[in-house]
């Protein structure tokens, strides 16, 4: 049997010192163990992870990790071990954060980017009004950097005397990064779920002249561009913005660039009507592109094939849709340096009433060039 105990501010939850007091073997990390258990034999805790902890499965021993250890903690290395396990937690690192803050946090969403590219985590952060990452050793200044926008703050040292709440580096380790809307409401619908509907009617959206992407195209380009938490999306010649509104409300966090001052407006607009927020670059593809942080996914709405130079560095999907049938070629061409790459034209008709019964009236074919990494 392991008793895994979570340690905070130097101290194992009030109830569980005499397990402690008893073990003979401790694991948990180097510094925690020479301060909370001196005189015992020691199971340093550090890269060659799995090893360690399957010969510790085999043996009585006490655990101690970081706050909540089911929270992002040693708990789920161990549940995979099948290992039989009591586990007493204390305060985790967000909970402290939150709690320092004041600010109530049953509806932040929490991230990590400890061990792994931040930039998923960042995303989140840009998109979600109440969020949490925990960080690692060196990637925090990058992390605040990125989110400027959200004003974040550097929750330092939790439950030690050195603890402290920053807004500029140098940051102290170990650290949670906090951003949150500055509201008392509750920031997001809870339970948080995918939207009910995508592919939305055009009147959903503020636009001119019909100048906005059809919703059987929209539907198309979703499903090639799959957006979600943690994605971050341009749709560039945005004009209304509806795809990337679409997007963001799928949880991506979005920037839409256009050259029209007028798209730019609608597309702030629309983002509001429906709630979401989304970045706005006035500019010409690709120079408007080059200081942007790199994208999932981005949607091409217009622009022309030079357009699709910046949209190269997608991660993920570059999603075109085109009316002139003369640049379809081109862009398949240009695509295929990178990513495999499939066209398909629509050719939608809508059925509407007419005074004896319905016509089928035709939409503009659209065709969708997509390239996939």
């Amino acid at each position: 049997m392991l008793d895994v105990l979570g340690v905070s501010g130097g101290r194992v939850p009030p109830g569980t010192e005499p397990l402690l007091e008893r073990a003979t073997v401790v694991a948990g990390g180097r510094a925690v163990l020479e301060q909370l258990a001196p005189g015992k034999e020691h199971v340093v805790l550090g890269k060659d992870l799995d090893p360690t902890l399957r010969e510790l499965v085999e043996r009585d021993a006490v655990v101690l990790a970081s706050g909540d250890p089911g929270f992002f903690g040693i708990v789920r290395a161990l549940a995979a071990l099948d290992a039989e396990m009591a586990v007493h937690p204390a305060p985790s690192s967000v909970a402290l954060a939150f709690a320092r803050l004041g600010v109530p946090w049953d509806d932040a969403l929490v991230v990590s980017a400890h061990g792994r590219d931040p930039h998923a985590a960042i995303n989140a952060a840009l998109r979600h009004p109440k969020v949490a990452i925990l960080t690692q050793p060196g990637n925090t200044e990058a992390i605040v950097d990125a989110l400027r926008e959200r004003d974040p703050v550097v929750a330092e040292a939790l439950g030690t005397p050195h603890e402290r709440l920053a807004t500029e580096p140098p940051f102290s380790d170990p650290n949670v990064v906090i951003v949150h809307a500055p509201t008392g409401e509750r920031a997001t619908v809870w339970p948080p779920r995918t939207p009910t509907r995508w592919a939305l009617d055009e009147d959903a959206f503020e636009h001119r002249r019909g100048l906005i992407t059809k919703a059987e195209v929209r539907a198309l380009a979703l499903s090639a561009l799959g957006p979600g938490t943690g994605d971050h999306v341009w749709d560039v010649g945005c004009g209304s913005g509806s795809v990337g509104i679409e997007c963001a409300r799928l949880g991506a966090a979005v920037t839409a660039i256009d050259t029209d001052p007028d798209a730019i407006e609608l597309t702030t607009r629309n983002a509001a009507a429906h709630g979401v927020p989304v970045t706005t670059v006035h500019g010409r593809a690709p120079d408007a592109l080059r200081d942007l942080r790199d994208p999932d996914a981005v949607f091409v709405g217009g622009g022309g094939p030079v357009v699709l130079d910046g949209a190269m560095r997608a991660r993920r999907a570059v999603v075109v849709a085109l009316a002139l049938i003369d640049r379809v070629a081109p862009t398949i061409e240009r695509l295929s340096h990178g990513f495999e790459v499939t066209a398909t034209t629509l050719q939608a008709s809508r059925v509407k009433p007419i005074a004896d019964g319905h016509r089928l009236a035709a939409e503009n074919p659209v065709t969708v060039v997509v390239g996939r990494r």
